[in-house]
Parts: C-alpha cells; sequence; structure tokens
C-alpha cells in the first residue's frame, strides 16, 4: 500500500482523484504520476485494464490484442499552470474487418498529440483571446490552438440546428488586398444571430452553393425575409431561390450610395472652384455633409451653416440626400412608394449626373426598398452590418489570416454561435 504520508505520494494520490472525478475512462486505468522535466511538467502513465481488449479505429468493434507500439504522450489541460502529459502505448487490433489497426482511445482521436479535452479547453479560450495569445498562455503552438479551433468548429458545424430560419441577411466583406471578398449569410432572426455560411467571392455561384447547402426545399419553407445590398448577383440569386420571401434592400447601403453621390459631387466641384479661383469653401466640408446631422460636432455645425448659404451643386445634393431620410418616416408602403417618386423626379431635374444616377438605381429597386415597409420593421440591415463589425473585429484581431481556411474557421467559432458537447467538467 502506499504512504499516502509522503508530500509526494499525496501529490499523486490528489492528482489521480482529480482525474478519476473529471476525465475517467472506461477499461482504463490512471497509473504512475510524476515530475519530469525539472519539475516543469507531470506525466501520468496510463494502462489499459487486464482484461479489456482494445477498439479498432477503423470500424469501432472490439478485437484482439496484436502487439502494442511505443509510448506516446498526449497534452491534457494544465494543472496549477504546469504542463501535463498521459503516458500510453497504443495496441494494435486484430479486427475481422479492417485487419491489423491501431486502436481507439478515448482521450484522444486520429493521431493527435493533444487530447480532446484540452483541445475544447484550447477553443475555448480562443473565443476570449487571439490564437497567438492562447498559445503563449498555455505554453503551446499558434497550430495547435488552430486545429483545436478546426476541431471545435467542425464538431458545431456537424450538430447545429438549421430548422426554422425565418431572416437571413446577405452581403459581402473585403477580407484580403486585391478586392478579395467573401459571401457572408447571417441568421438575423430575433431569437438568434449569428454566421451561417461563408463562401469565398460575391458571384452568383458562391451564393448557390449556400442554397445548395441549406436544402432548397427546407430554404424556401422556413425563410420569410431576405436582406441584402443592391449587388446584382445576389439580387438575381434570392429572386430565383426564395421567390416567395419578403426580400428587404439594406437601408445602410442606400444611405450609403447617396453619401457616395455627395461625396463626389463635392470633390468635382472643390476642384473646379479651385481651377476658376473661387474661395475654396468647401475645403474641409466633407464630414459635415456625409455625417449624420445629429452627430456633428460644434464646429462642423458652423461649418455646414455656412456653407448652406451657396447656391452649389453640392449643397442641393446634400438637401436632396437630408429629404430623401424622411422617407423612413413614412408608416404604409403606397406613402412611400408617392415619396420616392416625388423624390426620384427633383433628382432627375437637379441636373447633377451624380444624384440622377442614384435615383435610376432607386427607381430601378423601387419594390425591394418598399418590402422595408411591407415587413413593418421585422427585418434591418442594422443587425447585419453589426455581425460586420464583429467579423472585421475578429480578423482584425489576429492581424490578417493568411488562408481562407483559417479566416473560415475563426469566424465561424466566433460569430456561428455553434454548439459545444457536453463535458462534466468545463475548466472554466
Amino acid at each position: 500500500m502506499q504512504n499516502t504520508n509522503q508530500p509526494g505520494a499525496a501529490r499523486r494520490m490528489l492528482l489521480k482523484t482529480i482525474l478519476n472525478r473529471v476525465e475517467k475512462h472506461k477499461s482504463f486505468v490512471y497509473e504512475r504520476v510524476g515530475f519530469v522535466d525539472a519539475g516543469n511538467a507531470i506525466e501520468i502513465t496510463v494502462r489499459s485494464r487486464r482484461g479489456s481488449r482494445p477498439v479498432c479505429s477503423g470500424c469501432l468493434r472490439r478485437g484482439r490484442a496484436y502487439d502494442r507500439l511505443s509510448e506516446r504522450r498526449f497534452a491534457f489541460v494544465p494543472v496549477w499552470g504546469i504542463a501535463v502529459f498521459f503516458v500510453y502505448g497504443m495496441r494494435r487490433v486484430e479486427c475481422r474487418r479492417c485487419g491489423v489497426t491501431v486502436e481507439l482511445v478515448p482521450w484522444a482521436s486520429g493521431k493527435s498529440s493533444v487530447t480532446t479535452t484540452y483541445a475544447w479547453f484550447l477553443a475555448r479560450w480562443a473565443k476570449k483571446l487571439s490564437w497567438k495569445e492562447v498559445a503563449e498562455s498555455f505554453r503551446t503552438s499558434w497550430h495547435v490552438v488552430f486545429r483545436a479551433v478546426e476541431m471545435a468548429v467542425a464538431w458545431g458545424l456537424a450538430h447545429r440546428d438549421l430548422d426554422g430560419i425565418e431572416a437571413i441577411g446577405v452581403d459581402e466583406v473585403l477580407w484580403h488586398r486585391g478586392h478579395k471578398y467573401l459571401t457572408v449569410v447571417y441568421q438575423i432572426d430575433e431569437r438568434c444571430r449569428r454566421l451561417l455560411w461563408i463562401g469565398q467571392e460575391r458571384t452568383e455561384a458562391t451564393l448557390e452553393r449556400f442554397f445548395d447547402g441549406l436544402g432548397a426545399a427546407a430554404a424556401g419553407a422556413s425563410i420569410r425575409y431576405v436582406c441584402s445590398d443592391m449587388w446584382k448577383p445576389y439580387l438575381e440569386v434570392i429572386a430565383r431561390r426564395l421567390p416567395g420571401a419578403v426580400h428587404v434592400l439594406d437601408r445602410y447601403h442606400i444611405v450609403a450610395k447617396l453619401n457616395k453621390a455627395i461625396d463626389e459631387v463635392r470633390a468635382t466641384e472643390a476642384k473646379r472652384l479651385l481651377r476658376d479661383g473661387f474661395e475654396p469653401v468647401l475645403k474641409h466640408s466633407r464630414w459635415c455633409l456625409l455625417k449624420n446631422p445629429g452627430n456633428l460636432t460644434d464646429k462642423q455645425v458652423t461649418k455646414l451653416s455656412d456653407l448652406l448659404r451657396y447656391n452649389l451643386k453640392t449643397v442641393r445634393a446634400y438637401l436632396l440626400k437630408e429629404e430623401f431620410q424622411l422617407l423612413w418616416a413614412c408608416v404604409y408602403p403606397a406613402r412611400a412608394g408617392a415619396f420616392i417618386d416625388r423624390w426620384c423626379t427633383a433628382a432627375m431635374r437637379s441636373r447633377i449626373d451624380p444624384v440622377k444616377k442614384i435615383a435610376r438605381t432607386i427607381r430601378g429597386h423601387r419594390e425591394l426598398i418598399l418590402n422595408w415597409f411591407r415587413a413593418k420593421g421585422t427585418i434591418s440591415g442594422g443587425s447585419v452590418e453589426g455581425l460586420n463589425n464583429k467579423l472585421k473585429v475578429t480578423v482584425r484581431r489576429a492581424y490578417g489570416y493568411r488562408t481562407l481556411r483559417a479566416t473560415e474557421v475563426a469566424l465561424y467559432h466566433t460569430l456561428g454561435k455553434l454548439p459545444e458537447p457536453e463535458y462534466a467538467h468545463r475548466f472554466l
């Protein structure tokens, strides 16, 4: 019998007691516990119970032990800041179906040198810190953290519930230099807002892959609202795949196009005034014209008041933009439609080319804009933009992922609200 009065024996007994409570595996026993690497790590020798038969990793059936390989170390959750390793010599199985294979052990999968429990531990911390910070905090490598997060994402995607999705938002985000875009699809129901899907590029084929993966029948039956911008490939795919859904154009993108038109008018007119020798009244006026009036500083309010005294194309374009904001105060689609018609007529008579261009765009998407009122505020692009901001923060926190795979894994992990398996102890 071990002498538990000795401090070393007591520590070993305590650690085995903890492991038997949080990480007990049938057919295996924790045997020896000892410090290694000058006391910076703990090794726990695991042995199979006498008479137990190994499980084939191919067909998951028990078979006869063929032989035993050399011992391997499996990293486990650190204890009191000390690295912990399981040490076990894997048995080979003589399986009637698969031949001679390496046994399946319950604490790790495949050739991984990290226990499944430790992988989930790292994956949970990777939601709070960057992958590099997690690796440094727990004295492991970036690639080990990545593989842990990849495992968590794969399990979560396989077990997530996609039933009952009523509203989705479709958008594109720039994820790398050189005009490299991702198509992202969010669930934006009141009960759940999460990332559903990521695809490379922003083409029709990209969005088609989302609907193919979701299932056309399921998508058509449950999705009632769709929110997107005016990107033509998205509009065509949504009209084809979800003909019965209410398709709402994102209010944010409509206002963004108006602001872009005003900025173009301002830049062109500022150059003309400078060229013709007039007073540079448009200098330092960009944000006075683009910001919401309620968000202007005192200095910007004064600048805008001075600017509105001039009969400039920029001023007329700004007034048209501010008038368009009254559209969102309409309650009924019929009144909103009449307002759009009047505004477009005034914009076309303004003889300001960028404003006329946006007026033609609004006329061409009139029915989709009116769907915002038909939906009665049920769906909004604000939630899409909020998720986009979180997406950009996730990528920025890692200082840019170099591969598309790493980007996908990080975004699903952070924004996907993926489920996790139930464990007796979560270590957090």
